[in-house]
Order: C-alpha cells, then structure tokens, then sequence
C-alpha cells in the first residue's frame, strides 16, 4: 500500500503509549489525520506518556481525547463526531506479569474494549481494523511461531484477553464483512519505551549502577523488534486483507537477555550487577516470528538490527537522563 492511498482519517486507540505515539508520528509524516485517543491511566508513569503526547500535540492534523475505549457512549459521540475512515486499536492493559495481579481489567480493555470499538464500526459503516495482539499467546508452542498454529492454551490473562479480542473480531468480519488484520507484536523495544520491560530497565540499571534483576539464568531469548519496524508494519496491516493475523517481529533467530545486557555494558563502559531471581511460571524461554506472511501479504520486512536498535535507544536515555531520573520504574 502507498502512502497515497492510506485511509483517512484513523482513529488510533492508546496514542501515548510506546508503539501507538510512534505510529501517529508515521501516519501523519504521510500525510493522514490522527484522531488519537488514550485515558492516560497510570499502570507506569503518566508523565512518560504526556512526554511522548508533547511531540504530537503540535504537529498538523493531530487531535487527542482523552478517553477510555471502555467508555462506550463517549466512544459513540468520538465516532458520530469525527467519522474515522479506519481504526488502529492499540490501546491495550499490557504485560504478562501484572495480569496476574489484576485480570480484571486486562478482560475488560482488551476484550470489551475492543467489542466497544467493534459495535461502534458497525454502526458508523467503518469497514476496516488493526488490531495489535502478542506473541505470548505462542507460549509451548513450537518455533519459529507461525500464524497457522493453534493458540488455544494462553498461559497469562494478558494472552487469554488478546485472545479473546482476536476471536471478537474474527466473528465481526464473519457476521458484517468487516476486514481486520490482527498484528501479533514480537518484544518491541525502542526509544521512550515502558518502563516495564526488560530493556528500559536494563539500560537504567547499568546507567546508574543499580542492581540489574534478572529472572532466570540469562539464556531466555526474544524475537527483539524495534519499535520503527512494528510502527512501519501496523500501518502497512491498512492494506485490505479480509481477516488475517500477521505476526511482526525480528525474524531473527531469538537473542538472549545475555546478549542484550552485554552489548548495553559495552556501549556505556559499565559492568552489570546482577541479581538472579526466579523464572515466573508465565514467563516463555523464547519466543522466534515466523514473518513470510507479513512480507507477503504487507510487502512488510523489519529493517533496524537489535545492535543499532540498542544504540539508538541508550542514546535517548543519555539524552533524557535528567527527565528519566524522576520516572517511577
């Protein structure tokens, strides 16, 4: 698909999160309209999200609501307002280990919430979702992950939430003709990313002589995918597919946690300390994408390695170390 000939404008649940505020910023360096919504809940550090909102606020044909894909009459008004010509649901209660903790509202944003945006496209006639799911619900499954496996025994009420919006959504192409490609993200990392996951923490930790916790031995492995590619691949999942789910990811053969904390010591001059903790039940050993198929049907290949995408993301925490420094992690 051309930029030319990208819908718009797209409604983009979840705009100040990590991927979601990078993709605005593709979609709108193309020239679509953004219609951007988020409720700036504080699952990690507002202040993180604001900071990625400030570099969309003034660029033209950038709007923001702040609301909650919960929220199905405010959610109804947003559409008989400003009629979106398609929908990136991004918006999502992410990580494996927190849905442990809080289920609840995992099922209720990621499920309901999406049969939220599902009824509000069919009552205003809008023909087309990407919907952002995970590679966790791969787990036990055998590598690399293809889309044709089946993936029916979720290990974390994150992946069982995923889960059960991919099968809403598959029932609302089945039932009103809807096309939807469901984008199967791989450990994305990148610059101004959640302060949760692995990477963030582990350049923090090295920058500031803190003890690095680290589950398991270090063998365990990822598919790492640099946020630019993901960005780049969720736009591309646009193009009219029917119903398809479309794995993103490095498809690389899998890096262990070793390796990345070798090369973020390396670039920083600095010697992990590191604390060994217990590896999670939830926790997978490895995760590998299959991508044929997003090549094939997206024309779609992701192009930044894990070594230059470390470097770009440790020099954005030296160049925001002072505004880092005050983030709860």
């Amino acid at each position: 698909m051309s930029f030319s000939t990208l819908p718009s404008p797209v409604l983009l649940t979840g705009a100040a999160g990590f991927i979601a505020s990078r993709t605005a910023h593709f979609l709108l360096d193309a020239g679509v309209e953004v219609i951007g919504v988020d409720n700036l809940n504080d699952y990690y550090d507002v202040r993180l999200k604001r900071h990625r909102l400030s570099g969309l606020e003034n660029r033209p044909g950038f709007s923001f609501y702040e609301l909650d894909i919960e929220n199905l009459p405010a959610l109804r008004l947003l559409f008989e307002l400003r009629r979106p010509a398609a929908v990136l649901n991004l918006a999502a209660r992410a990580g494996v280990g927190y849905s442990l903790k809080n289920p609840h509202v995992y099922l209720t944003t990621n499920a309901n919430g999406t049969l939220n945006l599902l009824e509000c496209m069919r009552a205003f006639q809008v023909q087309k979702m990407v919907l952002a799911s995970t590679s966790s619900l791969y787990a036990g499954l055998p590598m690399p992950f293809s889309e044709t496996l089946p993936v029916n025994t979720p290990i974390s009420p994150y992946a069982a939430s995923k889960k059960a919006a991919e099968v809403m959504a598959y029932t609302y192409h089945f039932l009103f003709g809807m096309d939807v490609s469901v984008v199967r993200y791989f450990t994305v990392f990148g610059p101004a990313g959640r302060p949760d996951m692995s990477i963030y923490r582990f350049i923090q930790w090295i920058l500031h002589g803190k003890k690095l916790q680290l589950t398991g031995d270090g063998s365990q492995s990822r598919d790492f995918t640099f946020v630019d590619d993901i960005a780049r691949g969720t736009i591309a999942a646009l193009r009219p597919v029917g119903f398809e789910i479309l794995n993103l990811g490095g498809g690389r053969n899998p890096r262990s946690m070793r390796d990345v904390i070798a090369h973020i010591e390396q670039r920083l001059g600095k010697t992990a300390d590191i604390q060994h903790l217990p590896m999670p039940p939830e926790d997978m050993p490895a995760t590998w994408a299959d991508i044929e198929k997003a090549g094939r049907l997206l024309d779609w290949r992701p192009e930044i390695s894990l070594e230059e995408g470390l470097d770009r993301t440790i020099a954005w925490h030296l160049e925001h170390q002072e505004f880092l420094a005050g983030l709860r992690m």
